[in-house]
């Protein structure tokens, strides 16, 4: 088999394409022979040496592929060989074969595609978590996405605008016009524009229900501050401490020292009927039952034609390193996959 590595933090040129032998799948688990793997910023943060969750480098990175299965270990049964499916893998999805445990493998719908099955699992579940689980959001009210035009915002417009909620996006003005095609109601582009003034426009001053928020540091505080009265901060992500494509120890301590460490006290929150949240698909391997039966909910929105993946572009194994430079070069609109 080949695999993509990182072979030490860095920049995205630290991604090496190995050879392997092809595993065999152990008691309880499958095999899958990949046809795409999903890219994530989590890969992107392990490369650069920022994710602590990731295993000791040199490591294969990957939550997420598609393809079809070709074996099963003892104890699986046999019916899964040959069918067409979609799964989680926790590390290990940069590559053209994998073995991953029963549970987390789905069976892809007959009209999904693998490189469709490939970037449904970590976008999806992460914004269903976000907006339905944690969210609560409900039919009229607005909800703020953050990096809109990203596989996670992607996700977060389709099953809101579903829901009946306004949706108010962050995106450059370059992605405005193909999310405007998704439904989006409002657009602001970050690079021009302070979100928290023109999303109090957009309201008439109330403020919003729901944020959903990767950013991190001072975007936290504005974002509490715009809150109404019962609204919640979606939290996922602390992108704005990965500055750069290398490690900045200097950009980490400046984002960690602007978080609102004193904003979000027992006291605020009542007072001010606000709600604080975060989310980590990552820290949810023991609840994969839980996570089973959100699966279950987007592929019924997916038989219905509501949740439809974005791929922005696809990636040879080899390009792997100028696939980690299109996302952090801010250039896709949706999900950037590996093809082996």
């Amino acid at each position: 088999m080949r695999q993509i590595w990182i072979t030490q933090p860095g920049a995205p040129e630290v991604l090496r394409v190995k050879e392997a032998p092809d595993p065999e799948p152990g008691a309880g688990t499958l095999r899958i022979r990949v046809e795409a793997s999903g890219v994530n910023f989590a890969d992107i943060l392990g490369r650069m040496g920022l994710y602590p969750d990731l295993p000791a480098i040199p490591v294969v990175a990957g939550y997420e592929v598609g393809g079809r299965v070709d074996a099963v270990g003892a104890g699986v049964d046999p019916d899964w060989v040959g069918r067409a499916v979609f799964a989680l893998t926790h590390f290990g999805g940069y590559a053209d074969v994998v073995c991953v445990p029963a549970n987390r493998v789905f069976a892809r719908p007959d009209d999904m595609s693998a490189e469709q099955g490939a970037a449904l699992p970590v976008n999806y579940f992460t914004a269903w978590q976000l907006i339905v689980v944690m969210g609560g959001l409900k039919a009229g009210e607005t909800v703020l996405v953050h990096s809109a035009g990203g596989g996670v915002g992607i996700a977060a417009a389709q099953i809101a605008r579903h829901i009946g909620a306004t949706v108010i996006g962050t995106a450059s003005a370059s992605k405005h016009a193909a999310l405007r095609g998704l439904g989006v109601d409002h657009l602001i582009d970050y690079r021009s524009e302070d979100f928290e003034v023109r999303a109090r426009e957009i309201t008439r001053g109330r403020g919003v229900e729901l944020i959903l928020d990767a950013i991190g540091g001072e975007s936290f505080k504005k974002g509490y501050r715009l809150l109404s009265p019962t609204g919640r901060l979606g939290m996922f992500g602390i992108s704005s401490a990965a500055t750069g494509k290398r490690r900045n120890i200097v950009s980490m301590l400046r984002t960690m020292a602007s978080m609102p460490w004193l904003q979000f006290t027992p006291v605020s929150l009542i007072n001010e009927n606000k709600g604080v949240f975060g989310v980590n698909l990552g820290h949810l391997w023991g609840e994969v039952d839980r996570i089973r039966a959100w699966a279950d909910r987007l592929l019924e929105l997916w038989r219905n034609g509501v949740v439809r993946p974005q791929i922005a572009r696809r990636f040879s194994f080899d390009e792997a390193p100028a696939a980690h430079h299109y996302i952090q070069d801010r250039k896709n609109f949706g999900k950037v996959l590996l093809i082996p």
